[in-house]
């Protein structure tokens, strides 16, 4: 159900979040270095998510996917987390405060629900010589400890031609920010290439992680930023937390072949909480969730945008 800005002032907080988020990149430090105030950035696409209390995301950008898998994919979304994804207010709706929420929950059988979308735009990279800047503002879920095992939401982008029927990781996958258990940690990761070893290390992938600036990770509102940039004939992949750099992947870093199919044909975007699954498990040393794991902790999303320069 597409929900439009139904008011002034709405629309007004829509244009003063664009306008600070423009204004707010120029500084940002890409390799240790102040960016120049004199770079120019065109935003291309982007949601703020004023929607009122109990609506569903914007059915014009959005997709909501729905069940345990893509029609024909490997079972579990292939990475064996538990929930079944649906399209219930209850598990991805906003909140009427400007945020997109996405909520696990967990029924009297034990068995888990929760929310994940993408994008219908599917061509989101850089023009050839230049850059682009996909960005957003999340709270992470606000629990910690046993309680947390199994909580995995993310923020990530998958390559256009994996709708076209290319494989992960081989159409390639950008994970701009990942958390896992509740730790005061998120990760960055590029995966390409074969689904064991190749030229990403899979299935771990080209991996780095940072604890946030000031305050914690989880249960705080933190900005995520992966910048490809394409001016130079060795294209770069960085990440950035609230505008800190802290991993960078390099086409020469990965064999020509990989890198085209990871990135010709453009990316679209993905927002979801998993619960349990290959990476949950790995940290925690267990299967997730457990008993201890407390449903209803949410992920709040401010906005998403997408700039080039």
């Amino acid at each position: 159900m597409r929900t439009p800005f139904r008011n002034r002032r709405a629309r007004l907080a829509l244009a003063a979040t664009l306008t600070a988020l423009c204004a707010g990149l120029a500084p940002l430090a890409v390799g240790g270095s102040p960016a120049s105030a004199a770079h120019v950035w065109r935003l291309q696409w982007a949601d703020s998510f004023n929607g009122r209390a109990g609506s569903l995301p914007d059915a014009d950008k959005w997709i909501i996917d729905v069940g345990t898998g893509y029609p024909g994919g490997p079972p579990n979304w292939g990475t064996g987390e538990v929930q079944t994804y649906t399209a219930d207010p209850a598990n991805i709706s906003h909140d009427g405060r400007g945020n997109l929420r996405i909520t696990p929950l967990r029924d009297s059988a034990g068995r888990w629900t929760s929310g994940r979308i993408e994008t219908r735009r599917s061509d989101f990279r850089p023009p050839a010589g230049g850059r682009m800047r996909i960005q957003t503002r999340i709270q992470l879920p606000a629990v910690t400890g046993a309680a947390a095992e199994g909580y995995w939401p993310a923020f990530w982008t998958l390559g256009a031609s994996y709708r076209a029927g290319v494989p992960s990781p081989t159409s390639g996958e950008f994970d701009i920010m990942e958390n896992a258990n509740g730790l005061d940690r998120v990760w960055g990761v590029m995966h390409c290439g074969t689904p064991a070893g190749g030229p990403c290390n899979e299935s771990t992938g080209l991996a780095a992680s940072t604890t946030c600036p000031r305050v914690r990770c989880t249960g705080a509102f933190h900005t995520y930023t992966l910048e490809w940039d394409r001016r130079t004939s060795t294209e770069r992949l960085r990440w950035f937390v609230d505008g800190r750099h802290y991993h960078t992947v390099s086409s020469t870093q990965v064999d020509p072949a990989a890198w085209q199919a990871a990135t010709a044909r453009g990316h679209f975007l993905l927002l979801n909480v998993a619960i349990g699954g290959g990476f949950p498990n790995a940290l925690a040393g267990h299967p997730t969730p457990t008993a201890q794991t407390r449903p209803g902790h949410p992920m709040l999303v401010d906005y998403v945008a997408v700039l080039t320069s």
